[in-house]
């Protein structure tokens, strides 16, 4: 994380921790649930950056950092209320799973057993249907190592929830580093093949959560590669060149650049909402994919994650209805997605990575922000 500022008013902002390690996460009553159920905040703060994170859905509250003069704002969506979220959120800051992104139909074939995924989303499966994991309540523990702190989460999903198949133990950590950069690590093993792909839905907005559109970000995706979609928004199973199309962000441009360009992918899906394929594919560590630039306030965010695949959402549904935390109305485009994963309906589609995990496998995944200004 990149420190050179200090507002015109006081001292530049501390520098890292020492390696006792961050401040301890500390936790706090957020509401309760229909059922009594209690929900809880966690909040957390290293090197500069600031998480609060909730017990239901792995919700990622707020996320602060600072601009090039030490002006803090939470650059995600997301509500002040539990009822809000139950009610109404898109998948605000929310862990997703077993299968993020859609499945046609929601039913897919394995080992030559036909399986029905619950649909919630047209004719499709989305995000693992309508009590996927942003639905559920995470056990969660605090951590602090070396330098680090976090939390580590952890849901065990049974047998045949939502439709899918196996008992899948679930394990995320989120860190934040002794350099302010948020890491996500996921895990997961099986009691019987099944299909699983995980990932974060947080809304980014750097100028800050109710400042406006993002049109102006200035985005920039390593992928030579993208999959086109059909009307549901499900992957025809081409891996089709950005060369030429509003879908190369090889070098860097604004979101909004081409964002109103005739072009039917566009008309889809209301502006962006489509899986890029990455040019490092799979790796073992997580590799650099993506940097979004908010050029007002300096605030830029940069991706590295193992996925092969990206999800690049231009925010084309947040449609006016909701309020958020800062007490403003979210709309169109004031926020985006960048979801790290497998590709979507990849249990339908032979030729893409497989997302198949059998018992005595691990899934693992990991994911890096990290923030300048």
């Amino acid at each position: 994380m990149h420190r050179s500022y200090g507002g015109p008013k006081g001292p530049p902002y501390p520098c890292p921790p020492t390696a006792t390690g961050g401040r301890k996460p500390v936790k706090e009553l957020f509401g309760k649930l229909a059922d009594g159920t209690e929900i809880y905040r966690w909040s957390l703060e290293n090197g500069g950056t600031r998480l609060k994170v909730l017990s239901y859905g792995g919700i990622v509250q707020s996320l602060e950092i600072p601009d090039s003069r030490g002006r803090y704002a939470n650059v995600s969506l997301g509500f002040d209320t539990i009822e809000d979220y139950v009610a109404s959120s898109p998948y605000f800051g929310a862990l997703i799973g077993r299968y993020g992104n859609r499945i046609d139909q929601g039913r897919f074939t394995l080992d030559g057993k036909a399986y029905q995924a619950d649909v919630n989303d047209g004719a499709n499966g989305l995000h693992g249907g309508a009590e996927g994991f942003d639905k559920r309540v995470w056990d969660i523990e605090p951590f602090t190592e070396g330098p680090d702190v976090g939390l580590y989460l952890h849901h065990t999903s049974v047998d045949g929830e939502m439709g899918f198949p196996g008992t899948l133990k679930t394990k995320v950590t989120y860190t934040l580093t002794g350099q302010g950069d948020w890491r996500i690590d996921y895990e997961a093993t099986t009691d019987k093949a099944t299909v699983v792909n995980l990932t974060n839905h947080v809304y980014w907005n750097l100028a800050g959560e109710s400042s406006g559109s993002v049109y102006d970000h200035e985005l920039e995706i390593a992928a030579s590669r993208y999959t086109p979609v059909g009307k549901g928004l499900i992957p025809t199973g081409e891996l089709a060149p950005v060369a030429g199309t509003p879908f190369d962000f090889r070098v860097k441009k604004t979101v909004g650049e081409d964002l109103r360009e005739a072009h039917q992918q566009l008309l889809y899906a209301q502006g962006f909402d489509h899986n890029w394929v990455l040019d490092k594919g799979i790796t073992a560590k997580p590799e650099h994919i993506a940097t979004l630039r908010d050029p007002a306030s300096g605030r830029t965010l940069t991706v590295s994650t193992t996925e092969p695949g990206l999800q690049f959402y231009s925010g084309n549904f947040v449609d006016g209805t909701l309020v958020g935390s800062g007490g403003s109305i979210y709309r169109q485009g004031d926020a985006l997605c960048l979801e790290t994963q497998h590709f979507p309906d990849s249990p339908n589609q032979p030729e893409f990575p497989p997302t198949t995990l059998r018992p005595g496998e691990t899934y693992r995944s990991t994911t890096l922000h990290s923030f300048s200004y």
